[in-house]
């Protein structure tokens, strides 16, 4: 335990790639199995141990502390993790040395063991035994909210590096392998041969594009690249081995369980790459439906018929990582769509479509079709060269996404609540709102939520606003003054707009971000709610 202790506290006060890099292969090499291993699942997401709920930690806290007290440190330090690690009554007569420290691997065993009744008396214990750092580092790993600025991608990387391996061969054995990692260890270390993946119908690493910059398409000649719609679904990968059929998210989790109805109608073999939506295919001559349709199927362990029947979901093919057996990520993307375009002619129409390609031969003429898509869907456009390869990860070249310019809007600063990791001392989660007709006249209502798009200092700036002009507390969140006369009004930028009955507004907004501050502008000139209403009119027009 002392080592991920160790491991996390300098993660978390390196702000350079390049020295957690080092970091994290220091690490992976000195320490042993299987502690090093559960340390890797712990960054990159992947470890399962029994979830401590916050209220319990908080509970045990106040067995030795004034609730007053706990609240104000709370509010100072702002991470439930560093708080209770450092003002964790530790009076007892313990050995708190290295050597006498839990070992890692023995603390995730244990708490997986455990049952229900047994876990508040073994982190009360477990605080006891370990030190400060230890304490945030058990509370980080069992809250499941590590947060320390380091990617899975990142730990890959690492785990290349103490290999002498291309990060791409860590990617494609990922998905086959489990906690503690045991095998992958002994191979990077040239112990054993490369780790044989046994199980059918695994997850393999997409290729991902970059957006479009200032410049980026100049030099490229339109000639050797294709374009498809990009659709405002969620990137999914089905894989079918044999008889075992699963369905991934982009970053790996299995939720075939959620979509039943699409894996039932797998009738080819191979791993293909797509957008999962909701609503009919082209071939269905049904519209395809909005994202809020679709995030009523999403994070569902169980679907109802009812559901199934009101919400059918379907897949638009856009690549094939392996036909069959067969891996066809060496081949041109052209030949890999040649493929794809035989596979989903054969495969059930209701279920299944092609991405369409779209007729270009400028980029001027590529830009006026993203500005204008004939889908209100769309959320823009995706360039794909030719004879690019398969890769997964990010490459600078082989694919662009290009977007629809974001929608913006004037909106006045609602609630406010502590950010995480470096951010924890500060107020940088923000909820929105605009100004709706109501019985009593023009009132806010929330519309979103933003915690990115502005610089440290506009941090500092926003941070200051909220602690000056509180008018209200409930737990974490803080209520600032938002009326007529007074309010912060930002100026936020989203990539899409949609109805929702889920909200109070009646809007939902797809990945909002705080695009400037306007201290400038009195809360009453904040955009009105019929104007958030009339763009989702528009795109149905």
């Amino acid at each position: 335990m002392k080592a991920f202790a160790d491991l996390l506290d300098r993660l978390v006060l390196t702000p350079s790639r390049n020295g957690k890099l080092k970091l994290l292969t220091d690490y992976f090499r000195d320490t042993p199995d299987p502690d090093r291993g559960y340390g890797l699942a712990a960054i990159a997401g992947t470890l399962e141990v029994r979830d401590v709920k916050p209220a319990m930690l908080r509970d045990l806290v106040l067995e030795r502390m004034d609730e007053v007290l706990f609240r104000y440190s709370y509010d100072y330090v702002g991470d439930l993790a560093e708080t209770i690690s450092l003002v964790w009554d530790n009076e007892r007569d313990i050995d708190r040395s290295a050597l006498a420290q839990p070992r890692l691997g023995d603390v995730v065993v244990k708490m997986n063991s455990l049952g229900r009744t047994e876990v508040r008396s073994f982190v009360r214990d477990l605080l006891d035994r370990l030190d400060s750092s230890g304490r945030f580092a058990f509370i980080k790993l069992a809250t499941g909210a590590l947060r320390i600025g380091v990617s899975a991608r990142l730990a890959k990387q690492a785990l290349a590096d103490l290999g002498g391996k291309d990060v791409t061969e860590i990617e494609t054995l990922w998905h086959g392998l489990q906690p503690p990692y045991e095998s992958l260890f002994k191979w990077l270390e040239g112990g054993e041969e490369k780790p044989v993946l046994a199980t059918p119908a695994i997850f393999h690493s997409v290729m991902l594009a970059n957006p479009v910059e200032e410049g980026d398409l100049e030099a490229l000649d339109p000639a050797d690249y294709a374009a498809e719609w990009k659709w405002d679904g969620i990137r999914v990968q089905l894989s079918r081995s044999g008889e075992t059929r699963r369905i991934y998210s982009r970053s790996g989790d299995d939720i075939s369980g959620a979509f039943p109805d699409i894996l039932e109608s797998i009738t080819f073999s191979g791993v293909i790459d797509g957008e999962l939506l909701v609503g009919g295919t082209a071939r269905s001559n049904n519209p395809t439906r909005t994202f809020s349709d679709l995030q009523q199927r999403l994070n569902r362990k169980t679907v109802t018929a009812k559901m199934l029947d009101e919400y059918p979901a379907f897949i638009r093919a856009y690549d094939m990582l392996f036909d069959g057996e067969q891996d066809v990520r060496g081949e041109s993307y052209i030949e890999r769509r040649d493929r794809l375009s035989e596979i989903i002619e054969r495969a059930p129409h209701d279920r299944f479509d092609l991405s369409p390609l779209v007729p270009f031969s400028t980029w001027k003429a590529l830009d006026d079709l993203r500005a204008a898509p004939p889908d209100p869907v769309i959320e823009g456009v995706m360039i794909k060269r030719r004879d690019s390869i398969y890769q997964a990860g990010r490459m600078k070249g082989p694919w662009f996404k290009w977007k629809r310019n974001p929608y913006n809007v004037d909106a006045v600063l609602m609630y406010a609540q502590r950010g995480h990791g470096k951010r924890s001392s500060y107020y940088s989660d923000f909820t929105f709102g605009v100004w709706a007709e109501g019985e009593d006249g023009e009132q806010l209502v929330p519309v979103g939520k933003a915690y990115f798009g502005f610089t440290d200092a506009e941090l500092e700036v926003l941070d200051k606003f909220v602690r000056n002009n509180t008018t209200e507390r409930f737990g974490p969140v803080r209520a600032v003054r938002a009326d007529k006369d007074f309010g912060f009004v930002v100026e936020v930028a989203f990539e899409g707009i949609n109805r929702s009955t889920r909200h109070k507004s009646g809007v939902a907004m797809r990945f909002p971000r705080i695009a400037r501050l306007r201290p400038d502008k009195p809360s009453y000139e904040a955009d009105r709610l019929r104007t958030l209403i009339a763009m989702i009119d528009a795109k149905a027009e």
